[in-house]
């Protein structure tokens, strides 16, 4: 049921989508999604949330790919900024979680800056999805005691510059958003810096979806490995708590994913 007072004219809420299964998504994003008047959303937005959206709100595309951006974020800045200030009730819906990689801060400073304060309603991130889905846990005692989220995306024109000698630590596992079209290089910076040649990896595809493809495999051949998915968005999971995991999911179903090559 729409609870049409759940949003005032003039509010933002910047809404987190989750991976993209609508059964993922929280109840309180859901009441969101169906008292607005005007929702705004990624490219990483499931076509199952986007069907939550009733009849007669309007929706703005403003998603963003790799290669493929539909909109630059000072336009997507304007669009909001320019919708709030017309009295309407709007939802910003953003995939995964606004707080983790979804450029939230950005969207948050320009409407501040014309007396709008957003709030925010977190939604599960890609990493606990892919971790969900693959039957394994990201901490493990005695394997690792640190959980690492780093992003692969840079700006355009710059180079991807992160601290590979922290991210190599072997009592950590590293999820990294983005990591498919980099993961060649990922791989021998890690190695490059430590981390042994036969860590395992997961490489998950479309999280939580039908279309969900996961691919187990270890450092040394993660580029290969990588080579088995498709074009959906990908999510890296390294370390040896990864290797803890006996079986993956694939499709809703449970089966062993033997290493590419035949590697052990």
């Amino acid at each position: 049921m729409r609870d049409l007072h759940l949003i005032a004219p003039g509010e933002v809420w910047l809404v987190g989508a989750g991976p993209g299964d609508p059964d993922l998504l929280t109840r309180k994003a859901e009441k969101l999604i169906l008292s607005a008047d005007i929702v705004f959303f990624d490219a990483l937005v499931g076509p199952g949330i986007l069907d939550l959206i009733p009849d007669g709100v309007e929706r703005v595309s403003v998603g963003k790919r790799a290669g493929r951006h539909s909109k630059n974020q000072e336009t997507i800045n304007d669009l909001i900024v320019a919708a709030a200030l017309a009295g309407r009730k709007v939802v910003r819906l953003k995939g995964g979680d606004p707080s983790i990689f979804g450029r939230s801060m950005e969207e948050m400073a320009a409407l501040a800056e014309h007396g709008v304060t957003p709030r925010i309603c977190p939604g599960i991130t890609a990493a606990s999805a892919a971790a969900a889905s693959a039957g394994l846990s990201l901490t493990l005692r005695g394997l690792a005691r640190k959980l690492v989220f780093v992003t692969a995306h840079a700006r355009d024109g710059d180079t991807l510059d992160l601290d590979w000698e922290t991210l190599a630590d072997p009592g950590a596992t590293l999820a990294v958003y983005m990591g498919k079209s980099s993961a060649g290089m990922i791989a021998k910076q890690l190695m490059a810096n430590g981390m042994a040649a036969r860590t395992p990896v997961l490489a998950i595809e479309n999280a939580s979806l039908p279309s969900e493809r996961i691919v187990r495999t270890r450092i040394d051949l993660l580029e290969i490995a990588t080579r088995a998915l498709g074009s959906g968005p990908a999510l890296l999971l390294i370390g040896d708590a990864v290797g803890a995991a006996s079986s993956v999911s694939v499709g809703g179903r449970k089966a062993a994913m033997p290493c590419p090559n035949g590697a052990r």
